[in-house]
């Protein structure tokens, strides 16, 4: 049921869902689920065709601006995206078919679409000659995060990467996690308990399978704590680290944890520092990156 009239809907979704209880509706206002909004395709659109010179915008480039839309909803929704609306639940299904017009990735997945339709049609007289570098180029003008984990995409697009999130229960985190696992051949490896990173990816709305998607390594019982300790323990022993302590550090510090898989070759990389202090964060890995090196 598209009932678009502004302000007031055709009919409202209180009335069609008293009709039809699985209807699925969509309405022009923001107060309810399933916006249809022109924000969502401009100005994307029109950057995309003047990037690529664009002499005209053809059906051509106006169906690969709604393909883009209809991917995007299907995909996790991004941290930024989910802190605008932390009231809602942004997955897909009736009441999340269309993504919303604050989600900072619409920019870079139009405008990259919508400029290689113009060059497929024949319509560019700009071609973009790295169609990967122009939409990371997008999106580092919409949020610094990209900045941080382009390098990190690039690595695990070139190949199978193995990398390890240090704090792996973080909502930011699994959201990063289950991009890592969308968007390239990379394995992310998830610090953190099980039944906690299970729970969190359902209340975040993250896909129903997104925990199996993830390695896990469960800080409170994993069958190579002794391995890693005495690892962490034989690194650290000279600068006062005792097997007891070596023990209780990698029962409660995840960074430790990671840093010990990296060194022994069970992990690629660390990702860490989402949560606690960088002064902390970075002399518990230190240690580990030094003795590797």
């Amino acid at each position: 049921m598209l009932a678009l009239a502004n302000p007031t809907p055709e009919i409202m979704p209180e009335a069609v869902r008293e009709a039809a209880k699985d209807a699925i509706i969509a309405t022009g206002r923001s107060d309810y689920p399933n916006q249809v909004n022109n924000v969502l395709c401009f100005p994307f659109i029109f950057r995309g065709a003047l990037d690529a010179g664009a002499t005209e915008i053809n059906e051509a480039m106006k169906a690969a601006c709604v393909d883009a839309i209809a991917g995007l909803a299907r995909r996790t929704s991004s941290a930024e995206a989910a802190a605008v609306y932390g009231n809602e639940d942004l997955k897909f299904g009736p009441e999340y078919l269309i993504p919303k017009p604050f989600d900072s990735r619409l920019l870079p997945t139009v405008a990259s679409a919508v400029a290689a339709a113009a060059m497929e049609s024949g319509a560019a007289t700009r071609p973009i000659a790295d169609l990967d570098a122009y939409r990371e180029k997008l999106n580092a003008s919409v949020y610094r995060s990209a900045l941080i984990m382009r390098p990190v995409f690039e690595i695990a697009r070139q190949g199978h990467c193995r990398m390890v999130f240090a704090e792996g229960e973080d909502e930011r985190v699994l959201r990063a996690a289950v991009a890592l696992a969308e968007e390239t051949a990379g394995t992310p490896i998830l610090i953190g308990r099980p039944e906690v990173i299970a729970h969190r990816c359902e209340r975040h709305g993250l896909p129903k399978d997104a925990a199996s998607r993830f390695e896990i390594v469960n800080p409170e019982s994993d069958a190579r704590y002794r391995d890693y300790w005495e690892t962490y323990h034989k690194i650290l022993e000279r600068r006062g680290v005792t097997p007891d302590i070596a023990r209780g550090t990698l029962r409660t510090n995840t960074t430790a944890i990671a840093a010990v898989m990296v060194h022994r070759g069970e992990a690629d990389s660390l990702i860490c520092g989402a949560v606690g202090s960088i002064t902390r964060t970075s002399n518990t890995s230190r240690g580990c990156w030094e003795r590797r090196s």
